[in-house]
């Protein structure tokens, strides 16, 4: 398993930062259930001081939208940041592109809810967004070798340390970063961290990333879901959305 730094350090600094944030909570906690839309949380504060000096932390959780050319700190490569710079909203609001998922790097944070299935082995998520499910393996296994597919959801492993869900992803397809054109290539790497606050009512997430191809430093997100007793509705994407959208 790819570590986000080297030898670990700041994985292991991490990881013991929230062992002290959730040290009243019980060793693993059934996350199951209803989740209603993500939004934006204030960061933790021992938690952001465990990340490496490399690392911003994006304040774009929930329906937050970044201005053309503001990318929350993220510095990324010259390819990248020429395609983000010719990037219009215009691009994607075509026939072909509309209905296409984004990465979860930036489907993870939106405003939509999710659910989730956890067994021993494995934890289901369906994101109402894009009618997006991810599966993350708890049984052990390593992630498939470098040429496997890549996808917008990746393969994840993960593992409970404590009370924390750490779920590791590789394999995903390039695709978005932020919302204004910024994509990530298929070398991403992803870690988030789940835990429960505020009494197990609220399903909390560090998401923390890296990409060699595209970016000169890692980005980070705190985002927040709150227990819900609802229904995850199909997103049903209609194509028509954007020849309606190119006659305005």
């Amino acid at each position: 398993m790819r570590l986000l730094c080297a030898g670990g350090a700041c994985l292991v600094a991490v990881s013991a930062a929230l062992a002290t944030a959730n040290a009243q909570s019980p060793a693993r906690p059934n996350l199951s259930g209803f989740w209603s839309a993500g939004r934006q949380v204030p960061p933790d504060v021992a938690l952001v001081k465990a990340l490496p000096p490399n690392t911003v932390v994006l304040a774009d959780a929930g329906a937050v939208e970044f201005p053309v050319g503001e990318f929350g700190g993220l510095r990324p490569k010259p390819a990248a940041a020429a395609a983000a710079r010719t990037w219009k909203p215009d691009h994607d609001m075509t026939v072909d592109r509309v209905c296409l998922p984004p990465s979860i790097v930036y489907a993870m944070q939106g405003p939509f809810p999710m659910e989730i299935h956890q067994t021993p082995d494995l934890i289901v998520m369906r994101l109402e967004y894009y009618d997006m499910v991810r599966l993350i393996f708890l049984d052990g296994r390593a992630h498939p070798p470098a040429n496997a597919p890549h996808t917008k959801v990746g393969h994840s492993v993960g593992r409970w340390e404590g009370s924390t869900l750490v779920v590791d992803t590789t394999h995903l397809s390039a695709s978005t970063i932020t919302n204004n054109g910024l994509n990530h290539s298929d070398k991403v790497h992803l870690i988030e961290r789940f835990w429960l606050g505020n009494g197990g009512k609220t399903l909390m997430m560090l998401q923390e990333f890296e990409d060699p191809d595209a970016l000169e430093n890692r980005g980070a997100r705190f985002v927040g879901w709150d227990r819900g007793n609802d229904f995850i509705y199909p997103y049903e994407c209609d194509p028509s959305f954007a020849a309606n959208y190119q006659k305005k």
